[in-house]
């Protein structure tokens, strides 16, 4: 197989804990040739998606964790598999990209996440699918439709829809002083979402990783701080490996078939308690810890999964996507 991982600069990554890494490291363990790209790098000529890539060599240890050979300037249809793996916001840039690799994938590519189901989704709404899954939720830019929100709630956490790890997520209890000044900064970026708040977060926050709809059978909880209330690693929440519980188990029996259909075949499921909070599908993370302690090596079982269905793949078509 010919891989190649469409990221974020590798330079500024964290090895031990990225998952765009444990991809990379696993297809060089099977052997794979595998080249590194970067979003801004992608462009299209005469109705063709190309690129300027690198072969890349992975090296598991803390620093020169990466060699980054010859570039070449190619067509994206010389890749069997490319894996979309550009972090949030998912902008209007984020959206032409994806593109550019809806074109790749009329090439005859495999691309995964698939780059239409990308554009579709919001990792925030997405969740919302599934209602009786979520917490009470309401998704509005309108101040007076939050505040009513608060008052039926009495505490709650507000987020914007096209962060990622914990930025600027707020909570509020009803009386703050702060709530109308937080209403006021967030809403004027346009949307954002309110969630009943979750006390259960105190014990952690759960990620579940679907591979082609199935669960990796442990999870990642993820503990906030005693000073914070957010629980994502990024914002200094401390992981810990967890069993799947049956209500994880039913949720990704929900929500893994449909998310498998629509060409979502790697995604992070949050949990929190017993509700499922967001669907994440641009750039799920987690992998490498859940592995450093079970050795289940989630990252290869998505390789060998693709592999597999970029070999059963017809042969591309002209005609428009679904």
């Amino acid at each position: 197989m010919k891989l190649c991982i469409v990221m974020d600069p590798i330079s500024q990554i964290k090895p031990y804990k990225d998952t765009s890494f444990a991809l990379l490291l696993a297809a060089q363990a099977r052997g794979w040739a595998v080249f590194y790209t970067e979003p801004n790098a992608l462009y299209a000529e005469q109705g063709r998606a190309k690129t300027k890539y690198h072969p890349i060599t992975v090296f598991d240890r803390a620093d020169h964790w990466f060699e980054l050979g010859e570039a070449h300037w190619g067509d994206l249809s010389e890749f069997d598999i490319i894996i979309q793996r550009q972090d949030p916001p998912v902008n209007a840039n984020y959206h032409y990209v994806t593109a550019l690799l809806e074109l790749a994938e009329r090439q005859g590519v495999l691309v995964a996440n698939r780059p239409n189901a990308l554009r579709a989704a919001n990792e925030k709404l997405l969740a919302q699918h599934y209602p009786d899954l979520c917490p009470p939720t309401r998704v509005t830019r309108e101040p007076a439709q939050l505040r009513a929100f608060l008052a039926e709630q009495g505490h709650i956490v507000l987020k914007p829809l096209d962060a990622m790890g914990g930025s600027s997520i707020f909570q509020i209890q009803a009386g703050d002083l702060n709530t109308a000044v937080i209403i006021e900064t967030m809403t004027a970026q346009g949307l954002i979402m309110a969630q009943k708040f979750l006390p259960a977060v105190r014990e952690g926050d759960r990620r579940i990783l679907l591979i082609n709809g199935q669960p990796v059978d442990h999870a990642l909880l993820r503990v906030p701080r005693a000073d914070e209330f957010r629980a994502n690693l990024a914002a200094g929440g401390r992981g810990q490996v967890v069993p799947l519980r049956p209500r994880d188990r039913e949720i990704a029996a929900r929500v893994g078939p449909d998310l498998a259909e629509a060409g979502f075949w790697f995604v992070g499921l949050d949990v929190i308690g017993d509700h499922l909070t967001e669907i994440n599908v641009t750039s799920p993370t987690c992998a490498r810890e859940i592995d450093a302690v079970c050795h289940n090596d989630p990252a290869g079982q998505l390789l060998d999964f693709l592999a597999q269905r970029r070999l059963n793949m017809p042969a591309p078509s002209s005609s428009l996507p679904a």
